[in-house]
């Protein structure tokens, strides 16, 4: 009996260590971090427009209309309980003010925080790990010349195990990947461009895309719609599939995210309504590439 005691305690011990291991966050190499100080701010302006950051980070300072405050505060309820948006301002004390610009790309790349605790995946960072480390630089450049805002973070309300950060380590080993989700014409360079703001800042996947039942997206039905991640109605599908977005044309699309307009003269309504006014804030070709890239992406039929 003491030799099987034995037995199970050293199994135990290694099977922490193997999940210890694992699980532990993994940040950008060094060589990568090196120049994420040396942004530029007005190039990082195009980054937060499409990555629509103010919509679940902010609102707009009532005094002058066109600077974001970033405070926070925005609750995400969903099926592992509810998420509160951070304060991304600033602020040195209730925000990032005293973040470097390698604790930002590691946050926004690998979902990493300052202090090497994994961050949940409310953040998109599974679709940021695509971006370009000299766009994370200046989104971060931009980030920092806006209005700091002293308001202190809710804490997430989540329940046993998720409340265990350490599993994320798994998770990511699943789900995060820099890769692109969907093949296209490499020489093509509207394609490769609307692509990348798809697929990486604008992160359309992680609201259009239906998810496994732990949260991670299921890239078979990339961009197919479903539920609603607060359980509230349906996140409609925007493949080229006759059930989604196939009637539309290309400029019916660019079109749609300059006005807020439907090609049956309807409007975009819900978290939409929030996003095309930030695409809206983006050059006509970077509307007509996600456009291209969007009648380009496979039809998914959607699910009933």
């Amino acid at each position: 009996m003491k030799r099987i005691a034995a037995a199970l305690v050293i199994l135990a011990i290694a099977v922490a260590a193997v999940f210890f291991w694992l699980t532990a966050p993994n940040p950008l190499p060094v060589d990568i971090l090196a120049g994420m100080d040396e942004g530029d701010a007005m190039a990082g302006e195009r980054i937060f427009n499409a990555g629509g950051c103010n919509s679940c980070h902010g609102g707009k300072d009532p005094a002058a209309d066109t600077l974001p405050m970033l405070g926070g505060g925005l609750a995400l309820k969903t099926p592992f309980g509810t998420f509160h948006a951070p304060n991304i301002s600033p602020d040195p004390d209730t925000g990032i003010g005293k973040w470097s610009g390698a604790d930002f790309a590691n946050a926004m790349m690998r979902g990493v925080s300052p202090s090497g605790q994994h961050y949940y995946p409310a953040f998109p960072f599974t679709s940021y790990a695509r971006m370009k480390p000299g766009d994370v630089a200046d989104l971060w450049a931009y980030i920092k010349t806006l209005p700091a805002v002293a308001r202190a973070n809710v804490p997430h309300e989540l329940s046993f195990p998720f409340s265990v950060r350490r599993g994320l380590g798994l998770w990511k080993l699943l789900y995060l990947s820099p890769d692109p989700v969907v093949a296209i014409d490499e020489t093509d360079e509207k394609l490769v461009r609307g692509r990348y703001l798809v697929e990486g800042p604008g992160h359309c996947g992680e609201c259009h895309t239906p998810r496994s039942l732990i949260g991670g997206l299921d890239k078979a039905r990339w961009l197919g719609g479903g539920p609603a991640p607060e359980g509230d109605g349906k996140i409609p599908n925007i493949t080229p599939d006759a059930s989604g977005i196939g009637s539309w044309s290309a400029e019916d699309i660019a079109y749609s995210m300059e006005s807020g307009f439907t090609p049956e003269f309807d409007s975009l309504g819900g978290s939409m309504a929030d996003v095309q006014r930030n695409i809206a804030r983006l050059t006509a070709e970077d509307r007509q590439a996600i456009a291209a890239y969007l009648k380009a992406a496979p039809p998914v039929a959607s699910s009933r």
